[in-house]
């Protein structure tokens, strides 16, 4: 008997205009459905970020994750993703560790490059250094979280004597690296413990495994699939999320394009019309018996154990539950056993 497939969600705490709420009733609401989802036996949270975002996208991951630490119990929480450029790396290290202790090693790490030079440029930082601001990141954040005193002279770090106290008690916390370059699939192979991001990426990422010598049976893989949804009505569901998750699509679409990203996987997010996002395929809404199936073919196409779906910005979570109920009651008791 394998693994179950685990399922959460991503929260990234928009508040587009045209559905504008409070931003304190906006955040309670989330911890909230999150409370609600864990009852449910949904695995973990996720929260991403973003700088400089119009619709006030999620810039502060870690701080949210402390406030749902404290309204959960069993669920795994985590970054889904956040960008490692933006760190220092002992304070990053410092912070995860205090947020393992408060979560009682339920935290989840998952980190990626970004893509915005808005970002980078607000942050003072070099676009093109990136990558290596990263790599350095990572190399030093993993030194610190298994307990050893770190000085180095790096081109974008130099320290001496880093150490921090308290760590986790699971020394390393989860690490996971998310990205659609090759380079990314590299990083995620040489410092993670899995990959965070498509399917259709999973087989570069085991051989990426295998070229740094590590096992690539022991590569993790977290699925980002936030445009996905369960429904016993799939076309009502349909006309009633697609205006949100079309503000998701065409956002991104935006970005991917001011940034002239050329991201090669499959269902890129591009701008367009509610209509065309309608029929486009890029919202999936399943049945059931459908999402089973597929899932169930995705599970026997690669090891995958954990999907992480996102809750639609500006739609209300109360009405949101139904189809949250859906997925809990009647699709993850038949992925338990695989």
């Amino acid at each position: 008997m394998t693994k179950a497939i685990t399922f959460g969600y991503l929260y990234d705490l928009r508040n587009p205009a045209q559905w504008h709420r409070p931003w304190v009733d906006l955040y309670a609401e989330a911890l909230e459905f999150i409370s609600f989802t864990e009852g449910l036996g949904f695995e973990a949270a996720w929260v991403p970020e973003h700088h400089g975002a119009e619709d006030g996208y999620l810039p502060s991951p870690l701080v949210m994750l402390g406030a749902i630490a404290a309204r959960t119990k069993r669920m795994k929480i985590g970054s889904g993703i956040a960008l490692a450029p933006f760190y220092h790396p002992v304070r990053f290290a410092e912070d995860c560790a205090i947020l393992d202790i408060l979560a009682n090693g339920r935290l989840q790490v998952g980190v990626a490059l970004g893509y915005r030079r808005l970002e980078t440029d607000a942050y003072g930082i070099d676009f093109r250094s990136r990558a290596g601001r990263m790599d350095e990141f990572l190399g030093i954040v993993r030194r610190l979280w298994a307990g050893e005193t770190v000085s180095c002279e790096g081109r974008h770090f130099n320290l001496k004597n880093a150490f921090i106290k308290p760590r986790s008690p699971r020394g390393q916390i989860p690490l996971f690296v998310g990205g659609f370059s090759g380079k990314a699939l590299e990083r995620a192979a040489r410092y993670g413990d899995g990959y965070f991001g498509n399917l259709e990426l999973s087989e570069l990422y085991r051989e990426k495994l295998r070229a740094t010598g590590k096992n690539p049976l022991t590569g993790r893989l977290y699925l980002q699939s936030i445009f996905l949804v369960v429904a016993k009505d799939p076309e009502k569901a349909m006309n009633e999320l697609a205006p949100y998750y079309h503000h998701v699509n065409n956002v991104y679409g935006q970005w991917l394009s001011e940034e002239k990203m050329g991201i090669q996987v499959d269902e890129a997010p591009q701008t367009m019309t509610l209509e065309q996002f309608k029929s486009a395929g890029m919202l999936r809404i399943l049945t059931p018996d459908q999402a089973i199936a597929l899932f169930k073919t995705m599970r026997a196409q690669a090891p995958l154990e954990h999907v992480m779906l996102m809750v639609p910005p500006g739609f209300p979570l109360s009405k949101f539950a139904q189809y949250a109920e859906v997925l809990a009651r009647e699709v993850m008791p038949a992925l338990r056993d695989l």
